[in-house]
């Protein structure tokens, strides 16, 4: 159902390098986050609803960004018929913008649970690429929970190095990753990242090619399209 591209024909950044994408898009563009966490939500929730057609999902969710784009999938979800709960690792500490997309969730009165409940799919999204240090507390925990389920991981697996694929403690085995924008370095030939997505966030192609990144195949045909290497797309 998803366009695939040879992982040889993307840009895989580091961590350091997706943050001056970041920068770009809203310093030098004017594309705020809320619209990247919209496009990276709704994304999300075609991938969920495309490769996994659950009856149910959990949403796990941190305070971030990452956090506020598995927000906006739960929300896409919801219209879409989905039985949807919500878990926030600890909503008082919510940032601006994924607070809006948590005040909105409420508002539609969709599922808030203190613990998970099961469900046909959990969707990751408690800690993104900006990752430091080993997940403790709340996170570590939910990451725990998600042991033997079927995970969509947002961006990266929570407790992954998204840079360097290591990880020093807890970490979220995913069934399947939609990474944003370009693919991250750390998310190649690691077992925990499971079948690897690329979503669209809207950034515009000029500027991986003014970075030096080269271009990000695939993106221009649909909006989420699946990475494979050449081996895994022979084999296919």
């Amino acid at each position: 159902m998803f366009i695939e591209v040879e992982a040889d024909s993307v840009p895989w950044v580091t961590t350091d390098q997706m943050r001056e994408v970041d920068r770009v898009m809203v310093e030098d563009l004017g594309i705020d986050l809320m619209q990247m966490m919209e496009n990276a939500g709704r994304n999300l929730a075609e991938l969920a609803v495309g490769r996994f057609t659950p009856g149910s999902v959990a949403v796990l969710a941190g305070t971030g960004g990452n956090g506020g784009g598995a927000l906006v999938a739960a929300r896409h979800l919801a219209n879409r018929g989905v039985a949807v709960s919500v878990t926030v690792t600890d909503h008082k500490r919510l940032r601006p913008v994924p607070l809006r997309q948590f005040e909105i969730l409420e508002r539609m009165d969709v599922a808030v649970d203190k613990s998970p409940q099961p469900a046909d799919l959990v969707i990751d999204g408690l800690i993104g690429y900006s990752l430091t240090g080993t997940p403790r507390g709340r996170a570590a925990e939910l990451i725990d929970w998600c042991g033997g389920r079927r995970v969509l991981a947002l961006d990266t697996p929570s407790g992954l190095d998204a840079g360097t694929g290591m990880s020093g403690g807890p970490v979220v085995e995913a069934t399947a990753t939609l990474t944003l924008a370009a693919p991250k370095t750390g998310l190649r030939h690691v077992g925990s990242v499971g079948e690897l997505y690329l979503g669209d966030i809207s950034v515009p192609p000029g500027v991986f090619a003014d970075l030096g990144f080269g271009s990000v195949s695939g993106l221009n045909r649909a909006p989420v399209v699946r990475v494979v290497d050449r081996l895994e797309a022979s084999a296919g």
